[in-house]
Formats: C-alpha cells, sequence, structure tokens
C-alpha cells in the first residue's frame, strides 16, 4: 500500500531563492478534473497554491550530486511537521518517493498495522501487535483513535507486550454513584448470599458465613459509634473498621473464585465492577488490592468470560498494575494477563503458580523450567526477596530476586514460583476444616496438577527449594513415580534440586512445639517435621535413589545460626541443623546465616547466589563428554 501511494507523490524541490517547497501533483488527474467540471483555470492555479508549505532553507538537507534540487527535510522539520499540522496533512508531506529520500522510514500509519491486527494469519496478527506496541510517534489524538478501534485479542496482546504505551487502553466505563461505603458492603453481602452454600467445600463455607456474620454485626451497628470523652474532648471510633469487613468478604471470593460456576454467577451479578470501585477506594490498602487483582485472575481462568473482563475495562487496569513496583500486584497481574491471551499462550495458570520470568510475550522458547518452593510461613512474593538490612546496595535492591537476577544469568530459562499456605499454629490457621488439605501429601499432589496445567514436563526442570518446600518437591516426584501415565514426564524431565535447609530428617521446631504443645498447639505442618517422622525418611530414600540413578544432580545449603521464631527475643532455635539439612547426596555447603535468610541473598555476586546460578547451568547445559581415551585408536589426534 504504501509504495503504491509513493508513485503519485513528487519529491521535494528548492526553489531559486533557496526555500524548499513541498507539493503534490497529479497532472493527468488534475486536467482530467477541470475538463469534467469546467473551472477556469485562474481559480484552480489560485488554490493550488494554497497546498504548498515553504520551509526556510535550514531545514532542507541536499545530498545528491546529481541534482542540486534535490533533498530531504531535518529532523527538526519532520518532528514540528507531525506536532503542528493535522495528522491527515503531516502523513502526506512526510510520504516521498524513492527518488528523493524516504521520509516515511520512521512513520507508521496506524491504520495499516490495525489492518494487519485483524489478519486472519496468526503470526501477522502476532508481528502486528509488537509493531503497535514499538512505535512511539504517534500523537494522542492517533493513539486513541488506535484504542478505540483495537479489538479484545489485540488489547490483551498489547497488554502483555512489554514496553506498550498506555495511551493504547482506553478507560474503565464509568462507574454509576452511590451513596456511600455502607453501600459497598451491601453488594458484597448481596453477592456471597447469592453464591452457591450448599454442596461446597466446607473452608468456603466457613469463609462466607464468617464474612456474612461480620457484615451482620457491622449493619446492626451501623451509625452507632463508641465515645470516649476527656478533658471535654470526644474520641470516637467506628466498632468494626470497614476495611476488615471488606477483606473478610474479598477472601471469601476468593475461595469462590476457584470454581467455574461460581465465577459465573459472579460476574452476571456485576463483581467486575464492584472491584474495580473497591480497589478505587481503598487504593491505599495493600491487601485489599491483592486480593481483588487475585479473584479478577481466577476469573480470567474461564475463556467464557473473557469478553465481559474486556468490556469492563480490567484489561487495560491489569496492564497498568502489571507494572506496579509492588511484587504481589505485579505479578498477579501478569498472570491473569496470560490466563487472558489464548492468541498467544496453550498453558493456564492457577491459583498460586506464578511467572516470573518472561512476564510478556516472548519469541523464544525456553529451554528450562526453574521453579521455586518456598517452605513453612514463607511465601511466593515473601521467600524469595533479597535479603533485609544489606547497606550499599540501595540502587539495585530487589523485592524478588528470581524475577530480577535470574534472567541477567541464565536468560534461556523459564522462571516460575508457586504458594500455599501455612502455618505455625492452629491457633493462627485461617480455617478449622483443612487439617487433611495441610498435609505435604495434599499440597504436593494439587500443586502439581496446577504446575502441570502450567505447562511443566515440556523441557527440562530446576527446583528450588527452602525448608519444608524440599520435602513437597521430593514428595511431588515420588507421585510422579506413581502416577507415570499423568505426571511421569515431570520426573523425566527434573534435571536438579537446590535445597536451602530442608529438614530432610525432621526440625527442632517440631520437637520445640510437642514441648509446648498445650500453649502452641502446633499445625499439621509443623508436626510432619519431627524427627521420628517415618515419612521423611521413604521420601530421603527415594531422594537417593533418584541420585544413585544418575537422573538427579543435588546441591544442598545448611544454616549455622540460630533462628528467633517470634516467641520472643531470647528464644532462638537452630531451626534445621547440619545433621539434618544434609540429605547424604550431591554437595552439601554450609552458609554462616540463620533459617530465614539463607534463601535471601544479600546481592548479586553473593556466594550463595553464585554457586544456586553455576549449579542450576550445569543441570540445564551439562558439559560436553570427554572422549574416553582407552577406545580412541593410537593414530587420532586428540585436541583440547
Amino acid at each position: 500500500m504504501l509504495k503504491r501511494k509513493r508513485a503519485f507523490i513528487r519529491a521535494l524541490t528548492v526553489g531559486a531563492f533557496g526555500s524548499v517547497v513541498l507539493y503534490s501533483t497529479l497532472k493527468c488527474g488534475l486536467d482530467k478534473f477541470k475538463k469534467q467540471l469546467g473551472i477556469p483555470t485562474n481559480v484552480l492555479e489560485k488554490e493550488k497554491r494554497k497546498t504548498y508549505i515553504y520551509l526556510e532553507k535550514q531545514h532542507y538537507k541536499n545530498q545528491s550530486f546529481d541534482d542540486p534540487n534535490k533533498g530531504f527535510l531535518s529532523q527538526k522539520a519532520r518532528r514540528a511537521i507531525k506536532e503542528i499540522l493535522p495528522a491527515p496533512i503531516s502523513k502526506f508531506i512526510l510520504l516521498v518517493d524513492k527518488n528523493s529520500v524516504d521520509l516515511a522510514e520512521d512513520y507508521i500509519s496506524p491504520w495499516s498495522v490495525l489492518r494487519e491486527a485483524y489478519s486472519r494469519n496468526k503470526n501477522i496478527r502476532l508481528k502486528a501487535v509488537e509493531s503497535i506496541a514499538a512505535y512511539k510517534d504517534w500523537n494522542d489524538a492517533e493513539f486513541h483513535t488506535l484504542a478505540q478501534a483495537l479489538d479484545s485479542t489485540t488489547c490483551i496482546g498489547l497488554a502483555r507486550t512489554n514496553g506498550v504505551d498506555q495511551r493504547l487502553f482506553l478507560s474503565p466505563p464509568a462507574l454509576p454513584e452511590i451513596a456511600g461505603e455502607e453501600e459497598i458492603e451491601d453488594m458484597l453481602r448481596e453477592l456471597l448470599v447469592k453464591l452457591p452454600q450448599r454442596d461446597v467445600e466446607k473452608c468456603i463455607q466457613h469463609f462466607t458465613s464468617g464474612a456474612l456474620n461480620l457484615s451482620d454485626e457491622q449493619k446492626q451497628n451501623r451509625g452507632g459509634l463508641w465515645c470516649f470523652g476527656g478533658s471535654g474532648i470526644n474520641y470516637t471510633r467506628h466498632i468494626r473498621p470497614q476495611e476488615e469487613v471488606e477483606l473478610l468478604c474479598l477472601q471469601a471470593l476468593v475461595k469462590h473464585s476457584h470454581f467455574e460456576e461460581h465465577c459465573q454467577v459472579m460476574v452476571s451479578s456485576g463483581v467486575l465492577q464492584l472491584l474495580e470501585r473497591i480497589r478505587k477506594m481503598r487504593h491505599y490498602h495493600p491487601k485489599i488490592q491483592q486480593n481483588i487483582v487475585r479473584i479478577v485472575s481466577n476469573i480470567c481462568l474461564y475463556e467464557k468470560f473473557h469478553t465481559q473482563i474486556y468490556q469492563s475495562g480490567w484489561v487495560s487496569l491489569l496492564a497498568e498494575i502489571s507494572k506496579s513496583p509492588y511484587a504481589p500486584m505485579r505479578i498477579q497481574a501478569s498472570r491473569g494477563l496470560a490466563n487472558l491471551d489464548r492468541e498467544a499462550m496453550k498453558e493456564n495458570f492457577e491459583d498460586g503458580v506464578y511467572v516470573l520470568y518472561p512476564r510478556h510475550r516472548s519469541k523464544l522458547k525456553p529451554e528450562a523450567d526453574i521453579i521455586f518452593v518456598h517452605g513453612l510461613m514463607g511465601g511466593a512474593f515473601y521467600s524469595w526477596r533479597q535479603q533485609d538490612g544489606v547497606s550499599g546496595t540501595d540502587k539495585n535492591r530487589t523485592d524478588c530476586w528470581p524475577e530480577d537476577w535470574l534472567p541477567i544469568d541464565l536468560p534461556g530459562c523459564r522462571v516460575m514460583c508457586v504458594e500455599y499456605d501455612t502455618n505455625l499454629s492452629e491457633w493462627m490457621s485461617l480455617c478449622p476444616h483443612e487439617l487433611e488439605r495441610r498435609t505435604i501429601s495434599y499440597r504436593s499432589r494439587i500443586l502439581l496438577e496446577k504446575m502441570m496445567k502450567a505447562g511443566i514436563g515440556e523441557r527440562p526442570i530446576v527446583w528450588v527449594a527452602h525448608s519444608m518446600g524440599g520435602l513437597i518437591i521430593k514428595r511431588m516426584l515420588a507421585d510422579a513415580k506413581i502416577n507415570p501415565k499423568d505426571f511421569g514426564k515431570v520426573l523425566k524431565q527434573t534435571k536438579g534440586i537446590v535445597f536451602y535447609s530442608t529438614p530432610h530428617f525432621g526440625s527442632q521446631l517440631a520437637n520445640y512445639s510437642r514441648k509446648i504443645r498445650k500453649l502452641f498447639f502446633p499445625s499439621v505442618e509443623v508436626m510432619e517435621l519431627s524427627h521420628d517422622s517415618p515419612q521423611l525418611s521413604l521420601l530421603n530414600d527415594y531422594l537417593k535413589e533418584l541420585v544413585s540413578n544418575n537422573s538427579l544432580n543435588v546441591l544442598t545449603f545448611g544454616e549455622m545460626q540460630t533462628t528467633n521464631i517470634g516467641l520472643g527475643a531470647y528464644i532462638k532455635l537452630h531451626i534445621v541443623p547440619p545433621e539434618s539439612a544434609d540429605p547424604g547426596v550431591g554437595e552439601f555447603i554450609l552458609a554462616d546465616t540463620n533459617h530465614l535468610n539463607i534463601c535471601k541473598p544479600s546481592s548479586r555476586h553473593s556466594h550463595i547466589y553464585q554457586q544456586t546460578v553455576s549449579f542450576i547451568r550445569s543441570c540445564v547445559r551439562p558439559p560436553p563428554q570427554q572422549p574416553d581415551e582407552s577406545k580412541v585408536p593410537d593414530n587420532t589426534m586428540l585436541w583440547s
């Protein structure tokens, strides 16, 4: 299309007075135009002069030795044309044919790439998204016009493209006015009442009833205040903070959003608009914000709701949130966008499975998967941060080192992490009905099923685990051996494991918890870490079997310092002593740090991090085997 336009556009010419005159003539067409309409020649010539644009000589550059009257515009002139003149005129001016200089190289018509975005060819569509995201020279009007013309598939692709301009996304539709914060609570309550309550998991019932009961309590006390008098000054506060009620309702919605039929009720009841309203109102509350994005990302799993998600404006919101400096927000938002992107993704990422790199669309196929599994009381967005209190590294600090550092040192790998809830004590349990769900065996099976949907097993795997996460990995590999039909490829593709203070033979925390059992009431997770646990011995025997078969490499770090477990300044434990941290296979390294910091490197140049990277690299790219000299004929020369 561009070449056809150039054929009808004349080059730049220089007048006798050194000015550049830019014009277009279609002489044949003009002659026909005059004859058909009978327009007087003098009128036409007068109007034609109005299409001339005169530029001073300093805005013109000459590069032709054959014809001094041909040249091209300076960069300053080009920018002025784009900024000052209307878009149709500026496009016309900047398009010149090959007889002079091609000024169209740095301009892309938004309509040309839009046509490609609607192509039936998938590769052309993917390339069009890249072109739209990469181009930055459109003006605000062009960006806005293009945003209005984009379809949902292209919009989602742009949201998953690194460095995309936010002007390509329309703002969410305006929300109707409401009376006040109390109406938000009523809307949440009405939504929870509509959701299925029978024949659902007990924990869902627990969270839902808890939220409704608290909402009832708040509703009864609405308008009531506690007053404290003193020196004639009254201090008042609400009996229940409004945010507490909303947060508990959102936590219940998170549980419901794991089921498609519940999401159907939620979406048809306007949950997407409600969540956007709460997001605006509670922009200062990180936990509320995180639960909102988590719910939306769970709904994104189901393709039947993608149209409603797009129409509600959540694609543009997720694109904005995915740039957040707060790791839980940006990684959750990226998960939601990946679930929406059916054009480029075949994997599904359920709640608790996150891709840290690449979070955007990428042409490169990863050569391996590096998967991080946190331990007891840890988290995907908490365990893998840089060590706290390290001086001199503020400029290069990271809140998630696998996301920021590994792509630099291992650029060909996909980096992932998983998350699950754990508790030290039953006093801290969010749901009293999930005892069976908190066992190592149950968690391992659920995580394995989720990661299979995320494409695990299609390429070599290296696991990185902290504390109890190592036991979960060993349990997953054992389950994969027991059920090779469903999970066999995970076991086959596993090339290595990095253990950070994993209690292969039990933890001091479990022993201490037994001593104060009546007070501490240790959780299921803690009791499974007892030194006399038969499950731990069986799992470690299986690990040794894998290593002896030359199918698995192991690197283990053990802690040398005691850790404050939060029961007092003077109560410190050596949570995983060296004799328990050493599995008896692979390389074992003692680190001068405590249980919490062993998985938090002080910097990218720290000893623990560098050894971890070297180990992963050796698993993903094993060194070439040296030829056996005994099998080489005498007349063969060996080259080093």
